[in-house]
C-alpha cells in the first residue's frame, strides 16, 4: 500500500525513544531501519537497546540472519520480510529480517494494535476466524475490541435486516461497516466503527488566567464516561418466525504466528537445498 506524503512524515517523526508497544503499529520496515540507524548512535539508547528491540517485537517478527549472501537475502525477502544491515556499534553488527505481524485471526488482537486497524479490517478478522456471532467472542476479545470500537449488534429476519429507515440504514448513514451473519431465516448483523481519539485532559494552572481556581471548589467535577456493557440484552435461542412481532426483535446496542526462529530455520534448508 502506497503511503501518503502526510503519513511518510508522520512516520519520520518517530524515534527509538518516543517510540511505544501502540505506536509501534504505525511504522512500517523501512522505518525501523531508520530509526535503528539514528538511534544507535545514542549512547543512551545502545546501553538500552534491549528495552527498544522489545517493543520493536510487539509489531514486527525479527530474524538475525547468519548469511548474508544474496541467495539467503532473496529467500527471505520471498517471505515478505525486508532485509537490512544494523549497527549496534563499531564491533558489533547484524543482518536483520524484518516482517510486520500479521493481524488475522481474532487472537492477533491486542489493546496494543485495537486502535491501528479499520471497522473494516476488523470485521474481516471476526469473518475469518468464527461463525458464530459476537457471543462466540471471548469477554476479553470483546474487551480489547470495544476497547478501540464502537460496537452494536442486532439479530433480525433476514427480509427485515434492511428495512427501510431501520437500524441498519442508520448505522450506515453514521458511517458503522457492518458484518452480516446468516443463523437460519434471521441474521445478525455487527456494527463496528472506530472510536474517537480520546481527548486528554488539560491540566489548569494559575498560567492559564485561573488565578482564583480551587481544587476544592464544588464546580470542579471528574467526569466518569465510563459505558457499563454489564446490561447487555442477551439472545437465549433462536425464535420461530410464527413468534416475531415489532415489538421482540432482538438487538443488542451499544456493546461499547508463526515463530520467526522456526521460519530462519527454514529458510535455511530451502537455501541449503
Amino acid at each position: 500500500m502506497a503511503r501518503t506524503k502526510q503519513q511518510t512524515e508522520e512516520n519520520n517523526a518517530f524515534s527509538l525513544k518516543t517510540l511505544t508497544k501502540s505506536s509501534v503499529w504505525d511504522v512500517q520496515e523501512n522505518d525501523i531501519f531508520r530509526m535503528m540507524d539514528s538511534g544507535l548512535k545514542d549512547a543512551d539508547i545502545r546501553e538500552n537497546v534491549r528495552h527498544y528491540v522489545d517493543i520493536i517485537r510487539n509489531a514486527f517478527e525479527i530474524v538475525e540472519v547468519k548469511d548474508d549472501s544474496p541467495t539467503f537475502r532473496k529467500a527471505y525477502e520471498k517471505k515478505g520480510y525486508k532485509v537490512g544491515a544494523i549497527k549496534f556499534d563499531e564491533q558489533k553488527k547484524a543482518l536483520w529480517a524484518l516482517k510486520k505481524k500479521p493481524i488475522l485471526r481474532v487472537t492477533d488482537l491486542t489493546y496494543e494494535n485495537i486502535r491501528h486497524i479499520t471497522a473494516a479490517k476488523l470485521l474481516e478478522v471476526l469473518e475469518r476466524n468464527f461463525g458464530g456471532g459476537w457471543d462466540s467472542l471471548s469477554q476479553s476479545i470483546q474487551d480489547i475490541i470495544v476497547s478501540g470500537f464502537d460496537i452494536s449488534t442486532t439479530t433480525l429476519p433476514k427480509d427485515r435486516l434492511h428495512k427501510k429507515g431501520g437500524m441498519y440504514e442508520k448505522k450506515v448513514e453514521d458511517g458503522f461497516e457492518v458484518l452480516e451473519i446468516p443463523k437460519g431465516n434471521w441474521v445478525e448483523a455487527i456494527f463496528a466503527k472506530l472510536k474517537p481519539e480520546p481527548e486528554k485532559p488539560k491540566l489548569r494552572t494559575a498560567e492559564d488566567g485561573d488565578d482564583d481556581m480551587d481544587p476544592d471548589d464544588e464546580d470542579y467535577e471528574v467526569q466518569d464516561d465510563y459505558k457499563n456493557h454489564d446490561e447487555e440484552d442477551q439472545i437465549d435461542e433462536e425464535p420461530d418466525d410464527d413468534q416475531i412481532t415489532e415489538e421482540n426483535y432482538s438487538t443488542m446496542m451499544d456493546l461499547g504466528g508463526d515463530d520467526p526462529d522456526d521460519e530462519a530455520a527454514q529458510l535455511e534448508d530451502y537455501v541449503d537445498e
